[in-house]
């Protein structure tokens, strides 16, 4: 079976860059910033990224690429190189397989939200409420039980409808197109809400970093889940759609790309966000569904223009979240195609109705099941791709991979930080997540 690929580089980056770009961006990093001092949050963030940027994502990159196979694949050869045999790597396997496909059910019923809110913001019935509770209230609606099953099966029907075509046909046209309308909404937003009475708070709030929150273990805490979470370092979509690069890319060009403009979002949503919470004089203290679905709605029903803020808003949120979604379920896919050598499109078939019975059942309870996802299993599918890269399959084998397409060979430094820093971080988001009850 001949394997599909990224037919440019620059589809490739802008594909890796939509997986990362998420929920983690918009409604954590903002509140993240707004809870730990400000700028001075960006201090152990921006250590974190660059750190995890510059081992793990490299190295999710060039296994799949390797290997030419996403995690089931992967790790099978891996453990076949030690003479361990590949049963043992397809059953490690398993743990980001299914994570991320537990990870993309949940994200689903949050994908759903989101058209949900976009729709009712064109229509005008969002604006029918007046006060936050009420907004809570209409959130409250939709969050329950089978409450919103119509958009949530949109949102699955939108994210398979563009895997069935493929990878350059489907996934990489899909993001070259709606990554660049979200930076450009954003951006837009960004400068009208500059305009406002109000902002200068924000933007204070922003430029004035409260430095002793820097001694509180938590701020590194939390900037190292949030880095983690970001970056979509799960052992499974990065090193998937590694899998299908091609041989002459630079992989650490790349890496550093994608997490550049990942961070970009990130502060972009931030510098939206935080001063449109002030030109409402509302302080942004918490995270989570609250923020996008009830305070920020609000937030824009009130202020000048605002009708048309949060239909951008929305359909900016929509694009990050599709793009997010499909990365996220092309892992169990490619796991059945390379398995089982089904056709794309039986696969993706498959998945398709697995994922839309299981995430139907879980519209009331995908808060806890997104905390398992994200404390517990894709931490451990990262860690368990850092192990199989890094020290299964080899110093010598790691770095050819690595250099293979690069420009510049990197340097002796590689080798300590991703072996014993990336996967050293790895286990202390694991343990901090569970000692926390969640750091993502």
């Amino acid at each position: 079976m001949e394997r599909d690929s990224f037919k440019t580089r620059s589809g490739f980056i802008i594909a890796c860059i939509g997986s990362a770009v998420g929920m983690g961006n918009i409604w954590l990093f903002p509140a993240r910033v707004s809870a730990f001092g400000g700028a001075a949050f960006l201090i152990p963030y921006f250590i974190c990224v660059i750190v995890i940027g510059f081992t793990g994502v490299i190295g999710e990159m060039a296994f799949g690429r390797a290997m030419s196979a996403g995690p089931m694949g992967a790790y099978g050869k891996a453990t076949e190189r030690a003479g361990k045999g590949k049963a043992l790597g397809e059953t490690l396997s398993l743990i980001p397989v299914l994570g991320s496909l537990a990870l993309a059910i949940g994200y689903s019923v949050v994908v759903g939200w989101i058209l949900k809110y976009l729709f009712g913001s064109v229509t005008g019935s969002l604006f029918e409420a007046t006060s936050v509770e009420e907004y809570a209230g209409l959130f409250g609606q939709t969050a329950v039980s089978f409450g919103n099953v119509g958009w949530h099966l949109v949102a699955l029907a939108l994210a398979f409808l563009i895997m069935i075509y493929g990878i350059a046909s489907g996934i990489e046209k899909a993001n070259k197109v709606m990554m660049p309308l979200f930076f450009a909404m954003f951006v837009g937003m960004a400068i009208y809400i500059a305009t406002l009475p109000g902002a200068a708070d924000g933007y204070r709030y922003l430029t004035h970093p409260d430095w002793s929150v820097l001694f509180n273990g938590k701020t590194w805490v939390y900037a190292l889940g949030q880095a983690f979470f970001s970056l979509s370092l799960a052992g499974s979509g990065t090193l998937v759609y590694g899998s299908y690069l091609k041989k002459d890319v630079d992989v650490p060009y790349s890496a550093r790309t994608v997490s550049f403009w990942d961070t970009m979002a990130a502060l972009v949503a931030a510098i939206t966000i935080i001063p449109a919470m002030a030109t409402a004089g509302q302080e942004l203290t918490s995270g989570g569904p609250g923020l996008m679905f009830i305070f920020l709605p609000n937030v824009f029903a009130n202020m000048p223009g605002g009708k048309i803020v949060m239909v951008i808003f929305f359909l900016a949120v929509a694009f990050a979240g599709l793009t997010s979604l499909v990365n996220l379920f092309e892992t169990p896919v490619e796991a059945l195609q390379t398995k089982f050598g089904f056709s794309r499109k039986k696969a993706v078939c498959i998945i398709a109705l697995v994922g839309s019975v299981i995430a139907i059942c879980i519209e009331g309870i995908v808060s806890g099941w997104m905390d398992i996802c994200s404390i517990y299993i894709c931490p451990l599918g990262a860690l368990i791709a850092g192990i199989m890269f890094f020290w299964v399959c080899g110093k010598d084998f790691v770095r050819e991979q690595i250099d293979m397409g690069a420009k510049k060979k990197i340097g002796g430094w590689f080798e300590f930080a991703s072996k014993y820093v990336f996967c050293g971080l790895t286990i202390a988001v694991l343990v901090l997540g569970s000692l926390l009850g969640g750091i993502g």
